[in-house]
């Protein structure tokens, strides 16, 4: 499909802006040029995705394009518990809503912003331990989005029965997309399992993850994909997804889990908002594309081009003079703003500016990454970085 894109003159966008109140996600799409907004579900789909959804079997209990999604993600992740989701979020208030209280801690590497107002929303904290090059954005480090051992297993110690869950987001896109390492997941995973705390992976981008383990981390260059990605689930006790994103399709998401403790409550707050435990909101044509999409995901040439995009721009990026974080992640570039626009102060927001800004020039979307997203009300609260993300469609 070929869809034409819209140009519009400098003082059009300057007045779209404006009644935007500078906030790009407000922008119509048809006043956007080119748009890196976001990887997510954004994806163009395969021929076999395309052809699955005509096989689909809407049934409202017991489809059997559930049977093959739950066939598909237990063959990947090796949980046996499996409640698909229209997206995202709505696993991360499903199973946040179910075990936080107030006054609980949720540790990470990095949470992004909906799984962290998920947790905030039910009274908890989001605590981020991400290693100290993750908020270097010109260290050259290959695993920038590791969690801290030391100070996790100290976090897990000092607040002793008040985690219900420690969590992992992989890759870490708060943090540039930085991949993390295997080793890193295994002394997560011991740390958690020490202190008797279940371990849940945000697992959006674990075929990128993966991918990564494999191009970076010593003695797994000859493994495939798919069993990098088996071990790092085998590790944790379950796993959120957004499929919007490695599911390679437009809508869906989904929870899975190795034990059944929580699955009763899970299942009776998704009936009561998303659907029947065999849908969870999603259309079964959208089942049966993800189905496809996350088998696809971990095709090695595929990701062999997706990590090359990422590259291929924050090099070309890096040769004009503009700073990237180093090095490359996988779903996007993303643009040091604060060292771009040293001139701006961070109370000044230079990464909300320079969003405006390529906007403002060319009819460019992105994603401002800092004091904005993670911002406050009623007091600033600088980010540990200032950032900007083109995040890059797949297969577009």
């Amino acid at each position: 499909m070929v869809e034409p894109l819209p140009f519009l003159e400098r003082a059009e966008r300057e007045k779209i802006l404006r009644e935007a109140g500078h906030n790009l996600f407000l922008v119509a799409a048809k006043h956007v040029t080119f748009d890196f907004l976001t990887d997510s579900g954004t994806s163009a789909m395969s021929a076999a995705q395309w052809g699955a959804m005509m096989v689909a079997d809407e049934s409202y209990a017991g489809s059997t394009s559930f049977e093959r999604f739950q066939r598909v993600v237990r063959s990947i992740t090796g949980y046996e518990h499996v409640i698909p989701t229209h997206q995202g979020r709505a696993a991360e208030r499903l199973l946040f809503g179910v075990i936080l209280k107030p006054g609980m801690k949720v540790p990470s590497n990095n949470h992004f912003d909906t799984t962290r107002a998920n947790i905030e929303q039910s009274g908890a904290e989001a605590v981020d331990l991400v290693i100290p090059e993750g908020k270097d954005p010109s260290s050259p480090h290959p695993f920038k989005g590791n969690i801290d051992l030391g100070r996790l297993d100290a976090f897990c110690a000092e607040h002793k029965g008040k985690i219900p869950c420690g969590m992992l987001t992989i890759t870490n896109n708060t943090g540039g997309g930085q991949p993390v390492s295997l080793e890193n997941i295994r002394g997560a995973a011991a740390v958690y399992r020490k202190h008797g705390i279940p371990f849940i992976l945000d697992v959006c981008r674990f075929a990128e993850n993966s991918y990564f383990i494999k191009l970076r981390e010593k003695g797994q260059e000859g493994r495939p994909v798919r069993d990098i990605a088996k071990e790092t689930f085998s590790l944790a006790d379950g796993c959120m997804m957004s499929a919007k994103k490695d599911g390679l399709s437009n809508i869906g998401g989904f929870i899975a889990l190795r034990g059944d403790a929580w699955l009763a409550n899970l299942r009776s707050a998704l009936i009561l908002t998303e659907g029947f435990p065999t849908y969870g909101g999603l259309a079964a044509r959208d089942l049966e594309a993800l189905a496809v999409g996350l088998e696809e995901a971990l095709e090695e040439s595929y990701l062999s081009y997706r990590i090359a995009v990422s590259r291929y721009m924050a090099e070309g990026l890096n040769r004009i003079g503009v700073p990237t974080v180093q090095p490359p992640g996988g779903h996007a570039v993303y643009i040091d703003a604060k060292a771009f626009l040293d001139h701006i102060p961070q109370e000044q927001f230079p990464g909300q500016a320079l969003v405006c800004e390529m906007y403002l020039a060319e009819g460019i979307r992105s994603c401002e990454i800092g004091s904005v997203m993670f911002g406050k009300a009623g007091k600033f609260q600088p980010a540990a970085m200032e950032l900007v993300r083109l995040a890059f469609p797949r297969r577009v």
